[in-house]
C-alpha cells in the first residue's frame, strides 16, 4: 500500500487530538505532541509516531498523572533550577523550566536544570536544540529503567541512559549529538521486532547471558553498553548524576516501581547549560567562529556532522511534508477513534 503524506501542522493537529482523547491536560498533550511529530519530522522513526502507544498505555496504567502541571521550585542557588513535573511527563517540566535555565546560564555562565518525578519518553536532541536556539551550548541526560547489561555482567542493571550535546552555530543548524549509551536504542530493537528483522551482532545478550540476534529474546535479556567498557561508565555516570545525585531514580530502581519495561519509566532529569561568550570572555577569539573552523576541518576529511541526514530530512519535511506508512496511518486512525481503548 502507498504512503500517505501530511502536513506537519496535520499531524500535529491529529497528534494532539490522539492525546485529549486519551484524558491529557493540554499541558501534557500539547508538549508531547511536539516532540512526537518533531521526531516524525525529522524522520527518527523509533521516537516518532510508534512512541504513541506507549504513551497511551502508560495513561491506562494509571503511571502518569494526566492533568499534571509541572511546578517551578524556589531556588537560592543561582545556577540551579528545579522543576518538579508532578508525576506528569518530561516535557512540559522542560518546557516551563528552559527560559529561566536560559536566563541563569546567560547570567551565570552555566546553569543546570533538573527535572524530577517525571514520566520519560522522548528524543533529548529537541531540549538540546532549543538551549542553542537561545546561543547557549548545553548537556542533557536522564536514566530509565533497567535493560542494560554492565560490561563484564549478564543481567539488566543500567539503563540505555540516553546522552545530548547540543552546540550553537550561526545562520546553520547547530551541531547536536544524541545517543543511547547502550548499543542502541530500546525502540529500535522493538521496530527490529515488528518488522521481523534479526539484530546486528553485539548489541544484546539474552536472558543466559548468551549473545543473540533475536529481537524478542534480546527484550527478554539484556542490551548491551556502546564501546565495552566505556559506554557502561558512561551509563553508570547518568545514574549518578541524574539520577542519585538530583534525588531521583536510578533505572534499577525505576523498574522495581514500574514492574514492566512496557511502559514508560518515571524519573528525572538533568539538563546543563553553557554560554560560549561567558566561558571565554577575556580570551582570544569568537568561540563560535573557531568552532566553525573545527567543523570545517572535519567536513573537510569527507567526514559527516552527526545530525546532519536529520537535518536533510527536516528540510524535505517542511518542503514536502511528512510520509507515512499504511500502518502507522492506521495506527493514527485507531488511536483517534478508540483513545485507550486501542491499546
Amino acid at each position: 500500500m502507498s504512503n500517505t503524506v501530511l502536513t506537519i501542522d496535520a499531524l500535529h493537529e491529529r497528534v494532539d487530538a490522539i492525546f485529549r482523547k486519551a484524558g491529557l491536560n493540554p499541558i501534557q498533550a500539547s508538549a508531547i505532541t511536539r516532540v512526537i511529530v518533531a521526531a516524525e519530522r525529522d524522520a527518527c522513526k523509533s521516537h516518532g509516531v510508534y512512541r504513541i502507544e506507549g504513551a497511551l498505555r502508560t495513561i491506562k496504567a494509571g503511571k502518569v498523572e494526566p492533568n499534571a502541571v509541572p511546578e517551578l521550585l524556589p531556588q537560592d542557588a543561582p545556577a540551579l533550577v528545579k522543576v518538579d513535573a508532578k508525576h506528569g511527563f518530561a516535557n512540559p517540566a522542560f518546557e516551563l523550566g528552559l527560559p529561566v535555565l536560559v536566563e541563569r546560564a546567560r547570567s551565570c555562565g552555566i546553569a543546570a536544570l533538573a527535572i524530577n518525578d517525571a514520566v520519560h519518553f522522548s528524543a533529548l536532541w529537541v531540549e538540546v536544540e532549543a538551549l542553542t536556539q537561545a546561543g547557549l551550548a548545553g548537556l542533557a541526560m536522564c536514566p530509565s529503567y533497567a535493560t542494560v547489561a554492565p560490561t563484564g555482567g549478564n543481567r539488566p542493571l543500567l539503563g540505555t541512559n540516553p546522552f545530548a550535546f547540543g552546540w550553537p552555530r550561526e545562520e546553520q543548524p547547530p551541531y547536536v549529538f544524541d545517543f543511547a549509551t547502550s548499543v542502541a536504542a530500546r525502540g529500535e530493537i522493538e521496530l527490529h521486532r515488528r518488522a521481523g528483522k534479526k539484530l546486528p551482532e553485539g548489541w544484546a545478550i539474552d536472558v543466559d547471558g548468551r549473545p543473540t540476534t533475536d529481537p524478542e529474546a534480546a527484550l527478554a535479556g539484556a542490551m548491551l553498553s556502546f564501546g565495552g567498557h566505556k559506554g557502561s561508565a558512561i551509563g553508570t555516570m547518568i545514574e549518578l548524576l541524574a539520577g542519585i545525585m538530583i534525588g531521583d531514580l536510578t533505572s534499577p530502581e525505576a523498574l522495581d516501581l514500574l514492574g514492566t519495561t512496557t511502559l514508560y519509566p518515571s524519573h528525572g532529569e538533568l539538563i546543563i547549560a553553557f554560554s560560549p561568550q561567558a566561558f571565554s570572555a577575556g580570551r582570544p577569539g569568537n568561540p563560535l567562529g573557531r568552532a566553525e573552523a573545527l567543523f570545517e576541518a572535519i567536513v573537510g576529511q569527507g567526514a559527516r556532522l552527526p545530525s546532519q541526514r536529520r537535518f536533510l530530512a527536516r528540510a524535505a519535511s517542511e518542503r514536502d511534508g511528512i510520509s507515512l506508512s499504511a500502518q502507522e496511518i492506521e495506527q493514527l486512525d485507531r488511536c483517534l477513534e478508540q483513545g485507550l481503548d486501542g491499546v
